[in-house]
């Protein structure tokens, strides 16, 4: 099971999935993209693009060297990207050369008390939630509401355990099948569903809007709304 010791090590070489905005991916995103089911350059246009205005101000939790962070600051030209992880991401990430955009916070816990309350319109996260179990899970979820002004949207993946049994674990999803006869304690996929995950947001104080956009073959995102 991932504690947050396992997390802040697993990680620390910082996790990067090439230019998810880009035409062409490279070998890392083409993988990445047969493993996931899907397109992550079709998921940020179609999904994330439509929340992120020029002066938005977005808090993104996990960014390792900065896939994700560098789409949302394509997207965002005159308001803020705060990013939120346990490793020191800015020499990944040069926050420096984003013109006071991209705000690098590196913690060592879930309170989110590095950032201002009522601030954020986007809460946003990839490839972090899957490997969270719900008592990890929680502390993200509830801390980070209050950060969120009213009406502000959040978009996770997570990993869904409903799609890998629909779909029979295949060798391309990377999930190992020896998982399902496993233990919690003993894997790193957490056995999450789209109903837990529904189940655990509106009990930290969120409106789900949609449990699964299906986006994703092996993956499932969640769109939720601070009201």
């Amino acid at each position: 099971m991932p504690t947050l010791e396992w997390l802040r090590s697993e990680f620390a070489y910082g996790y990067d999935s090439g230019n998810v905005l880009g035409w062409q991916p490279n070998r890392r995103r083409r993988h990445e993209e047969r493993s996931i089911g899907g397109s992550y350059r079709r998921f940020f246009r179609k999904e994330v693009a439509p929340h992120l205005r020029p002066d938005a101000r977005v808090l993104e939790l996990g960014p390792g060297q900065g896939s994700w962070t560098q789409a949302i600051l394509h997207y965002v030209t005159r308001g803020e990207v705060h990013t939120v992880d346990f490793q020191d991401v800015s020499p990944w990430l040069c926050p420096e050369r984003n013109d006071g955009r991209l705000v690098c916070h590196q913690v060592a816990d879930a309170s989110f008390s590095c950032v201002p309350d009522s601030h954020f319109d986007l809460y946003f996260s990839f490839g972090v939630l899957c490997h969270h179990q719900a008592e990890l899970l929680r502390p993200l979820m509830q801390n980070a509401l209050s950060k969120m002004k009213s009406g502000g949207i959040a978009i996770h993946q997570y990993s869904d355990w409903n799609k890998l049994d629909a779909q029979g674990w295949a060798n391309w999803t990377r999930v190992p099948p020896e998982f399902r006869d496993m233990s919690d304690e003993e894997i790193w996929w957490p056995r999450n569903t789209p109903e837990r995950m529904a189940a655990l947001c509106e009990e930290a104080g969120w409106t789900v809007l949609c449990p699964d956009l299906g986006c994703f073959r092996r993956d499932s995102v969640i769109l939720l709304r601070r009201e």
